[in-house]
This record gives C-alpha cells, structure tokens and sequence, in this order.
C-alpha cells in the first residue's frame, strides 16, 4: 500500500520561506520518507509522536519532522528546518 502525504499549515509556511534548491532536497527527502516512513528516527518524551529524518542541504543539517496515522497510511509533514531551535520551535506551538 502506498502512502499519502498531507502538509500541516506550520510545514507549508516554513516550506514557502526554503530557497529554491533546499526545496528540491526537502521534495527529495519527502520522497524518502514516502517510501520508506520507518526511516526518521522516533523522539522521545513532549514529542513523542514525531520522526525525524535528517539531510543535508546547501552544507547544512536539516530535518524533516512528521508523524504517521498507519490505520489510513497518512504520513502528516509537522514542521522542516535547520537543527538551530528546531525542537524548541514545535514544542511552543
């Protein structure tokens, strides 16, 4: 069964203010996780719910955070962005 992806409004925000070619290593990087949602590491404590996936982009640390709904195989984008204050940025929302 294939995997549907659905943005949250904080991912799309974020995606819209990515230069142009992060945003094709973030497509990329979707692409990944599509194929394969097991491959984000699972976070631990507040954030319990949320994998991350890490790349690199431009010469830079990025992760992807999203969660899965496996019942309906809905892979959910929470948030993309640099490593500096990422987890503290979805914590406060």
């Amino acid at each position: 069964m294939t995997w549907t992806v659905l943005q949250t409004r904080r991912f799309s925000r974020q995606y819209k203010k990515l230069h142009d070619n992060t945003a094709t290593d973030v497509d990329s990087a979707v692409d990944e996780v599509r194929q394969n949602p097991e491959i984000g590491v699972r976070k631990r404590g507040d954030l319990a719910e949320l994998r991350v996936f890490k790349f690199h982009s431009a010469g830079q640390l990025y992760l992807l955070g999203y969660t899965l709904d496996e019942e309906v195989y809905l892979i959910y984008l929470e948030a993309v962005g640099p490593h500096e204050n990422f987890y503290r940025d979805l914590k406060r929302n």
